[in-house]
């Protein structure tokens, strides 16, 4: 990762309503691509947690503010967005990460 100290890291959590944990997969793999082509955007790599199938982390990085706050208006996002409450169990739960190591 560059070694800029503004770039801010952080892990979505996604817990899918039940019998929505395809729907959610699909509608987040979605975001993964374009995302990725966003200008700002560091890293976007969606998980599964293993032992509770249906939740989702997304381990996001952005060099700053600016191009996380542009990520929210794109309309990729916006698209995921206006499913979200259809799709999750709670609302998104975004944790912000400080890196301690390279």
């Amino acid at each position: 990762m560059s070694s800029s100290n503004k770039s801010l890291v952080s892990l979505a959590v996604l817990k899918a309503r039940a019998g929505r944990q395809e729907a959610l997969r699909e509608a987040l793999l979605a975001l993964v691509e374009p995302t990725r082509a966003e200008p700002g955007n560091l890293d976007y790599v969606l998980f599964e947690l293993r032992d509770e199938r249906g939740t989702f982390y997304m381990r996001e990085a952005f060099e700053d503010q600016a191009a996380l706050d542009a990520h929210f208006t794109m309309p990729h996002f916006q698209r995921f967005a206006a499913l979200a409450e259809d799709l999750l169990a709670a609302p998104l739960q975004l944790i912000f990460l400080e890196p301690v190591s390279n």
